[in-house]
């Protein structure tokens, strides 16, 4: 809670109004949100998370060898082509979530799961660190029917290891509308502002109280 009222009263909550202009562009001209990304090009695959705020959940796998590509968007909803601020609402179902493009040849899903698990609070309901909300719930969407069993074993695994009550969302992919521009590598685009929001959130420091030396960053 002291987390989340040092982050109300700066203004620095993923996503918040106050993190975007007014007139920040939308995906396409005239307003319009994206499509639907297409399908992982031949021989690539996709991979689909959401770990609450999508501004933290970019790097680690950017980070990572052998993944492509990686997209902040909105998933899990009911809303068609959602805005941030719809979304931030509570109005459209969705939360936010991570598109990742991969090369399985070089980085494997498990690996990639591993990264996912060590980047949120896998027994925190409601939201994430100091973002609350069905918005930013923690969910993995699988393409496939070996997605969904190392997703499962994995969550079993994390739930013995921790001792604790497992609630992320596991559940087959659905329509992901990618986010607006400003919203895409936002931790490259605005590294100081991204830093105070994931410091006054206390991201990093439940983090390390949950997974302590592999904890995600």
């Amino acid at each position: 809670m002291r987390y989340a009222l040092i982050v109300s009263l700066i203004g620095l909550a993923c996503s918040s109004p106050a993190a975007a202009p007014a007139d920040a562009p939308s995906s396409q001209p005239g307003g319009a949100q994206a499509p639907p990304p297409a399908a992982a090009p031949e021989g690539l695959a996709v991979a689909t998370f959401a770990g609450g705020c999508f501004w933290c959940m970019e790097a680690p796998f950017d980070k990572t060898p052998g993944v492509v590509s990686t997209t902040s968007g909105y998933t899990d909803g009911h809303k068609k082509d959602p805005k941030y601020k719809e979304v931030g609402a509570g109005k459209t179902g969705h939360t936010e979530g991570i598109r990742v493009v991969f090369d399985p040849e070089k980085v494997t899903y498990a690996q990639l799961l591993d990264i996912f698990w060590h980047n949120i609070d896998p027994a925190q309901a409601g939201g994430q660190f100091c973002d609350r909300g069905p918005m930013y719930r923690t969910g993995i969407y699988f393409h496939d029917a070996a997605q969904k069993k190392a997703a499962e074993d994995t969550k079993a695994k994390v739930a013995a290891k921790l001792g604790v009550t497992v609630v992320t969302d596991i559940k087959a992919a659905t329509v992901f509308y990618p986010a607006e521009d400003y919203h895409q590598d936002f931790y490259k685009k605005n590294p100081g502002h991204y830093q105070r929001y994931r410091t006054g959130c206390g991201r990093d420091r439940r983090l390390k109280e949950i997974w302590g030396a592999s904890a995600g960053h």
